[in-house]
């Protein structure tokens, strides 16, 4: 599932004429970056939610070649938020565990395998989310005091709720998740931390540091910010 149906206000001007999920950084747009990688890790289908500029992403997804193959979670009615999303799109998604990708995050990994490192390491037993974390000195255009910490069993605690001298660790904008999670949840919006927060309780959130990398791109300075590194080759 890729999550590309949000308004991006905050990367206007950029987003005056295009959604999102179409700002391109090193000529590609963030959309591409995404479905590129879930097809390098070998995802062969993937749902796309879209909602503003929805004929430019119908375009754009129907002009798209190789792997994955989309399809459509048309929220042009409403928009769902995260949470909400995943429940409108569920009965498209299977039973079985899906990547949930962002669109405003990518990350400099031409083999795949830091999915395919997310995916193997998923236990449907114990989990029902593992996220994809980047650490402080291995990211750009994000700060502030972390989002999770992770245990030494591997599971993941908010980081305002973690142990002194815990690491702060950012989620980097993929995890897996069991679709479970989704039953009995409203077709309405809200947010996936509603989703997390239930797991979190129950101490059934893993999560995995990647080794790439990461660049998060939610307003034009970040996206500068992504290009200038990509054109260094760093």
């Amino acid at each position: 599932m890729v999550m590309a149906a949000g308004l991006g206000t905050r990367m206007r001007p950029l987003t005056d004429d295009r959604p999102k999920a179409l700002v391109e950084v090193g000529g590609r747009a963030l959309l591409d970056w995404t479905l590129d990688a879930l097809g390098r890790a070998g995802v062969a289908e993937a749902v796309v939610n879209i909602h503003h500029f929805a004929d430019r992403m119908r375009a754009h997804l129907a002009a798209r070649q190789g792997a994955p193959r989309t399809h459509i979670s048309d929220e042009t009615d409403q928009l769902l938020e995260t949470g909400g999303g995943l429940v409108k799109a569920s009965a498209m998604l299977g039973p079985d565990p899906v990547f949930v990708a962002n669109i405003d995050a990518f990350w400099l990994d031409r083999d795949g395998m830091e999915l395919a490192r997310l995916a193997d390491g998923f236990d449907a037993g114990g989990m029902d989310f593992r996220l994809l974390l980047a650490r402080r000195d291995n990211l750009l255009g994000l700060d502030g005091a972390g989002d999770f910490a992770m245990l030494a069993d591997g599971r993941l605690v908010r980081f305002r709720d973690a142990p002194a001298g815990a690491e702060p660790l950012f989620y980097a904008g993929v995890q897996v998740m069991h679709p479970r999670v989704l039953a009995g949840w409203p077709c309405e919006p809200f947010s996936t931390n509603r989703l997390w927060d239930r797991a979190l309780e129950r101490g059934r959130v893993s999560g995995q540091v990647m080794d790439a990398f990461w660049m998060h791109v939610g307003d034009p300075k970040s996206r500068d910010a992504a290009e200038n590194r990509l054109r260094s080759g760093a």
